[in-house]
Order: C-alpha cells, then structure tokens, then sequence
C-alpha cells in the first residue's frame, strides 16, 4: 500500500482540540471550564458544587462510571471536561488496583500497572475525541522549586503526566497578577505551556459578566480558527500553484509574462520559479535594473537571479 502523503500545501482541517488549563487552587478553574460550548463535566474531584455557573455534572466515585459512556449519553454536548485530570488518574489506579493482580504489588502500582494506566486514560481521551468532542483537562498545579526558582508544573502522578503534556493540543495556566485573574498559553521559563492559537495573555472576565459565559467557548474557538486559517493559507497557495502550471503554457510573449510579474511575486517562491521557467522556454531573461522579462540580449546578471529578484 502507498504511503499517505499530506502535503505542504493540503489543508489539515481541525475540528476538535485537548486543552489543558491549570493553576493554583481558588482561581475558579471548573467555573472557567463550564464557559466552554455545551459543556459536561466529569467531576471526578467532586468540587462541582462549588462553581459560580455550574452546568451539567456527571459526579463520579470510580472509574466504571464512565467507562460505559456511549456517543448517545454524549449527543446534546459539545465539550467534555474531565475534572481534576489528577483525580482521574487515580480513579484508573484504584480500578486496576480492584480488577488487575498484575497491575499492583501491596497496594502499589507495578510498572505494567502504570502502562495500563497510561493506555487506559489515553484510550479515554481518544474516545471523548472519537466522539467529535472537545475536551478540556483540568489540573491543579504543582510548585516545585530550583534553587531560588518556582517551577509551576502540572499536579499529576507519575508517567501519566507526560502521556497528558503529549495529548494536549494548548495548553494554559490560570494565574494572579496585580489582583487580576490571567489565562496564559504561551511556554514561559517555569512553566510549561502549548500556544497554536497565539493567543496573548488573556484577562479572564469577571464570573458575573456576559463576557465571561462564553469565555473558553471563544478561546477555544479562536485557536481551532488560528489553526484553520493556516490550513487556508496554504489551500490558496496550492490553488495559485495550480493556476500558473495551467495558464503559463498560454503566454507566448514577453508582455505576457511581465504581467504576471506582481501575480507571481504576491503568490510566493514556487509561483516566481514557475514563471521564471516559462520565460526560460520562451528565451526570455530578467533584467534586473528594469524589473521586467525581455529579449535574451537584455540578461544582466546570472540567471538564477531571477528566481529571487522577479518581485
């Protein structure tokens, strides 16, 4: 069988994304995560009760009470948040501990109880995303310091930790400056983060404000459109590409290779080097002090040159 090949310039449409948003306790993290697009949450900390907007709950008290979970359960959502991803884990843990004599000693995992416990909560994370659905993991953060430095880290337990950094499309933290509430994306020096949307720092509103009620649903958003619009970019790249493969064949004359001259140089290198050959064939060079394609006796300079200076 071929190798599936996606191009540079093919178009990677992204329907659904993992976000990640941590940060100390207090901050209103579940409060943030009910403002993303039809949201259920997964309490698994069960502190639901405890967010200024609550929407719909699952509270859960071990892991078998998702496991069942159907595309049917999940039809009327558009973003499942599993909330702490920490508490998650260790419901996994203590259902391999209950169902798996090999996954624990005393008690305790063993490391083929770790790798179960990684394939299952990744497993999970690609039904939910199976599903159509967005989901959003919630974590507490964990302080850890480097000499005089305070490393923030995601509050995880073992290995797992790395499973969720790899699964995580964006990645936020949920801080405190000067007495305001701060979403942040971008990677910093002690702390971790995953920015595709290239979002600034963003003021998280005020938990009564209309702006706030549809906070994550936009940051979300915002970052699939980011995302998207690349894809875009590249498909119109591609679609100019093909118009000049198939219209240069046309142009017989100098004239008409100089009108394409500012098409070529708007459309990006492989369209300049397109039109370059063509004027190759048609014994046409580039004069550089006039900008233009003319008679071979015009050539001031090497002809690799036009390939960069035809803009």
């Amino acid at each position: 069988m071929a190798l599936k090949i996606t191009k540079s310039t093919d178009p990677i449409h992204v329907e659904r994304l993992n976000v990640v948003v941590y940060g100390p306790p207090g901050l209103g993290k579940s409060s943030l995560a009910f403002t993303a697009e039809a949201p259920l949450l997964l309490d698994f900390d069960n502190g639901s009760h405890r967010a200024a907007n609550r929407k719909d709950v699952v509270r859960v008290s071990s892991w078998a009470d998702v496991t069942a979970i159907t595309a049917e359960d999940l039809a009327p959502y558009k973003t499942i948040i599993i909330d702490t991803a920490g508490r998650a884990l260790d419901a996994i843990t203590a259902d391999i501990i209950k169902t798996d004599p090999k996954g624990h000693k005393n008690g305790a995992l063993t490391l083929p109880g770790y790798g179960t416990l990684k394939t299952r909560f990744i497993g999970f994370l690609k039904l939910m995303n199976s599903f159509g659905k967005d989901v959003v993991l919630i974590a507490h953060m964990d302080e850890q310091r480097n000499g005089d430095d305070v490393i923030e880290r995601l509050d995880v337990q073992g290995g797992s930790k790395g499973e969720i950094y790899k699964a995580a499309d964006a990645m936020g933290r949920l801080v405190m400056e000067n007495g305001k509430r701060m979403l942040k994306f971008s990677p910093a020096d002690a702390a971790f983060g995953k920015n595709p949307g290239q979002l600034e720092p963003l003021l998280v509103p005020h938990h009564e404000s209309a702006e706030f009620a549809t906070f994550l649903a936009w940051v979300v958003q915002a970052t699939k459109d980011k995302l998207n619009s690349l894809s875009e970019e590249q498909k119109a790249a591609a679609a100019e590409q093909d118009w000049f493969r198939g219209n240069l064949p046309k142009v017989a004359d100098a004239a008409g290779i100089n009108d394409l001259i500012e098409r070529a140089s708007a459309a990006g290198r492989a369209c300049k080097t397109l039109l370059h050959g063509r004027a190759t064939e048609l014994g046409l060079a580039y004069d550089k002090a006039s900008g233009q394609y003319g008679a071979k006796e015009a050539e001031q300079q090497p002809s690799s040159e036009p390939q960069e200076e035809a803009a």
